[in-house]
């Protein structure tokens, strides 16, 4: 389903654009499968309201925003683009655009389909640092392929970036069979505003995250929250995060790896 041969034939410019790329390294690829393909996916994606769907455990700092890791099991199509993202073909495609060996989670741990429903938002974050299950594996991308076939500018949601220390900042239209890879680290700051789609329109992506070996001693971060335009109390818990999911996860295991 992704355009193999023509990623590989642009893989130079597209490590030029990421390397260089602002507020932090990212790239944009449009055309990023084959559009028959992935339209007759997108029709097959359950509705996150016949109950299937997993809702996310972000709570406080995202709204009707919904998950589902085991998405290969949909059907055909669904395992298609899975194998795809699994392949030696990217991740060839990735060691050569971030320039550093790489590998794509098998298990879509906090990934697979992602859906936000009416008045869906994203606050601004910097991602977990380890693969909760695997701590020797330390995240360095987040892969983003947006299914948002009749998205206007109207109905926000738009991929909101930003360095942390810079103040830099950018933001990304979720188009359909646009594929955005990003670097994710401390100073990486992402999310999306307040949608406002049509009832019964959802916005809707794939996502993956690739990791590179951890450094001995690495201290993990859990993500960690810079909600805008919020209360005291909000900003308050959102850096106090880390600390309250640490705990949670020595009494209860993780989250993320229960959000199948």
């Amino acid at each position: 389903m992704i355009r193999f041969e023509r990623l590989a034939a642009e893989a130079d410019a597209l490590s030029e654009q990421f390397q260089t790329a602002k507020p932090f390294r990212y790239v944009v690829i449009d055309d990023f499968c084959d559009a028959s393909k992935l339209e007759a996916l997108l029709a097959q994606i359950p509705s996150p309201e016949d109950g299937s769907i997993n809702k996310s455990r972000d709570y406080v700092f995202a709204r009707n925003k919904f998950e589902k890791s085991n998405f290969r099991e949909i059907g055909p199509l669904f395992d298609e683009i899975y194998l795809d993202l699994m392949s030696d073909r990217f991740k060839e495609l990735l060691q050569k655009i971030v320039s550093r060996p790489t590998w794509i989670d098998p298990e879509f741990h906090g990934g697979g389909i992602h859906q936000g429903g009416e008045g869906s938002f994203l606050d601004m974050h910097v991602d977990f640092s380890h693969h909760p299950e695997n701590p020797t594996w330390e995240r360095e991308l987040n892969i983003l392929l947006y299914l948002n076939r009749d998205w206007l500018p109207e109905h926000g949601g738009c991929l909101n970036l930003r360095h942390i220390h810079t103040g830099e900042a950018t933001q990304v239209e979720p188009l359909f069979n646009r594929c955005v890879i990003m670097e994710t680290k401390a100073h990486t700051l992402h999310g999306y505003d307040r949608l406002n789609f049509p009832k019964g329109m959802f916005r809707r992506s794939i996502a993956t995250y690739a990791y590179v070996p951890a450094e001995t001693g690495a201290k993990g971060r859990s993500t960690t929250w810079f909600p805008e335009d919020a209360s005291p109390l909000k900003r308050l818990l959102g850096k106090s995060w880390p600390q309250l999911v640490a705990i949670k996860t020595k009494i209860l295991g993780s989250a993320t790896s229960k959000n199948k």
